[in-house]
């Protein structure tokens, strides 16, 4: 695979199934790790000079930050569930328990103020549908565009319905501009197979003639993909395979999404106002359980 696509299983070790340090990466900024924990397993860490997230993918957990603690409740899956999660400022020590086992993600990026520890609920992510027809998904923003104040920490989930096209059209977000801000970029994925397979989806990042990267890669649970520059998208999702992944960005400003569409694409977000979202949207989690 590319190295810019990264297998899964491939950069962790236990309990940490996806450990992505921005060195790993070769950028500066953006972090990920991933710690599956068994039923009353612990994880310890510092969170060194980064800010980060304690995000259950599915579970719930304790996060103990110095005298503060933190009853995370959780969810059963990231299909079609929103989860509650903790804000962790750089130079804490953290202890992450869970009683009955789980996963959880741990996104970051390297900060300069030091803020506080926080809860945060599962009512101050904001939910919404974006795009229509075969462009329509769902993103869930965690610490983008909502109460969460962070430094520099940009994260946010997305479901694709299985058929579907998202980050689309393409866009970058490589420089500073009036319009765009310069964001590294980590996508983490899972798919919800079933009785036939674990499902597929496909990613993109191409660059530009001065900056040329070229990523078209199949990719499935547990991949994670790295965007260091370029245009990016689509995320493909198979035909019968919902797609979920994760996004954690962060750049040298501070904690602001701005992107430029490829030209070539930008028009097509004209057609959504003429056509319907997706009626499998917006996704819950009995959705696949039905």
């Amino acid at each position: 695979m590319s190295n810019h696509v990264l297998p899964a299983g491939s950069t962790g070790a236990a309990p940490l199934s996806v450990d992505v340090t921005p060195a790993k990466a070769g950028w500066t900024y953006s972090g990920l790790q991933i710690a599956v924990l068994d039923a009353g397993e612990s994880y310890w860490f510092n969170t060194g000079k980064s800010e980060y997230l304690v995000l259950p993918l599915e579970g719930a957990a304790t996060v103990a930050v110095g005298d503060t603690t933190f009853e995370l409740a959780g969810r059963g899956t990231v299909f079609g569930e929103v989860t509650d999660y903790a804000y962790l400022p750089r130079g804490v020590d953290v202890v992450v328990t869970s009683e009955a086992g789980g996963r959880f993600a741990l996104p970051s990026a390297l900060a300069r103020e030091t803020l506080q520890p926080r809860y945060c609920p599962a009512s101050e992510a904001s939910v919404g549908l974006r795009g229509a027809g075969s462009m329509s998904r769902q993103v869930t923003n965690y610490a983008l565009n909502n109460e969460l104040h962070t430094d520099r920490l940009l994260v946010c989930e997305v479901i694709t319905p299985g058929g579907n096209w998202s980050s689309y059209p393409p866009h970058k977000h490589d420089e500073t501009t009036a319009n765009e801000r310069e964001l590294e970029e980590i996508y983490y994925f899972e798919i919800q197979g079933d009785d036939h397979g674990p499902g597929m989806a496909f990613h993109s990042t191409y660059g530009t003639p001065e900056r040329p990267i070229d990523v078209s890669l199949r990719v499935g649970t547990g991949d994670v993909a790295l965007v260091p520059h370029g245009w990016h998208g689509p995320c493909v999702a198979a035909p019968g395979y919902d797609l979920y992944y994760l996004n954690v960005m962060a750049g040298p400003g501070g904690a602001e999404w701005l992107s430029v569409d490829d030209p070539c694409y930008g028009w097509l977000r004209q057609t959504w106002d003429d056509a319907d979202v997706d009626p499998r949207l917006p996704y819950t989690s009995s959705r696949h359980d039905a």
